[in-house]
């Protein structure tokens, strides 16, 4: 009776919007999907709005800093808050409580999932030093997939629908990967990633692979990053523009008649099975950009 309640309610939220003229279909997607510097917390237009706080932008030399919260910020720190309210706790009563038996619940849960990324995913990629990566490589997957799964959540917001926020996760990666290749090769054996000629070959031969080789070695190295932060923002988009258009269809067919309630059922149905697909997507896009960041960390380690 709640969903047939809401169900009408939308109609008639629909029918409203329609009777006032066109709704701006493409204004009320790019509202949702965008950042922006106030918490909404409506249903149907109904409820209250939370302004951000504003900063006066720094200014350094000719750069331009403005440090003003925006609800993708706001959920970021609030996913960072999520790790730690679950893995602090968890992490105590491993020491404390479970010293001489196996944990229960989600503990349990939890100590397995770790084991398994520290065998299947960062030891398996990285090979000999692994463990030194397992923390990195834990705190990715469930900071990213917090961030996917409050954007899920009524009145979220993805943050990692935001280039910038997949940008800056990226770029830790890029860093912790070439600071890797540099401990393990050396300075030499690292220029060489980028440098390298294979022995035996005259040297006319070696110059001329050097001068085709390079620039391909160093495009390479900017376009693992770059793939990571496309790769999580443009699943995490197209997911939920999906749904936003789907429940447009609502509002543009409001006004047909009896078959308006036919197209809002259709439309209500689909973003049901799109949204359980949503929640896979948000574990496997974690699960990707962590998996990948260690690929990435073994590659240099073993280079040439």
């Amino acid at each position: 009776m709640k969903f047939l309640s809401l169900f009408t309610a939308l109609q008639e939220s629909a029918q409203a919007h329609s009777s006032e003229g066109s709704p701006d279909l493409q204004g009320m997607l790019l509202h949702h999907l965008l950042d922006g510097s106030e918490l909404e917390f409506k249903i149907l237009g109904r409820g209250f709005e939370f302004q951000l706080p504003h900063f006066e932008p720094l200014h350094v030399g000719g750069l331009t800093i403005d440090l003003s919260p925006t609800k993708h910020v706001v959920f970021m720190f609030l996913a960072a808050l999520l790790c730690l309210l679950v893995f602090i706790p968890i992490g105590r009563a491993m020491r404390d409580k479970y010293t001489d038996r196996a944990p229960s619940g989600l503990a349990n849960a939890m100590e397995a999932l770790v084991i398994y990324f520290r065998d299947e995913v960062v030891r398996r990629n990285i090979g000999h030093g692994a463990d030194a990566y397992t923390g990195y490589i834990l705190t990715l997957f469930f900071f990213i997939l917090f961030m996917n799964l409050l954007g899920l959540m009524p009145f979220g917001a993805t943050a990692t629908g935001n280039f910038m926020v997949t940008g800056a996760l990226a770029l830790m990666t890029f860093v912790v990967v070439e600071i890797s290749g540099m401990r393990t090769l050396g300075f030499k054996g690292y220029m060489r990633t980028i440098f390298y000629a294979p022995p035996g070959l005259p040297p006319i031969g070696q110059a001329a692979l050097l001068v085709i080789l390079t620039p391909v070695e160093f495009l390479g190295k900017l376009t693992k990053p770059f793939a990571l932060m496309i790769r999580l923002f443009a699943n995490m988009m197209a997911g939920h523009t999906l749904v936003l258009s789907m429940l447009g269809f609502i509002f543009l067919f409001a006004g047909i008649g009896a078959a308006k309630w036919f197209v809002a059922g259709g439309s209500v149905l689909i973003v049901i099975a799109i949204m359980a697909l949503e929640v896979f997507v948000a574990f496997l896009q974690a699960y990707i950009f962590a998996m990948l960041s260690a690929v990435f960390i073994g590659l240099i380690r073993h280079a040439h």
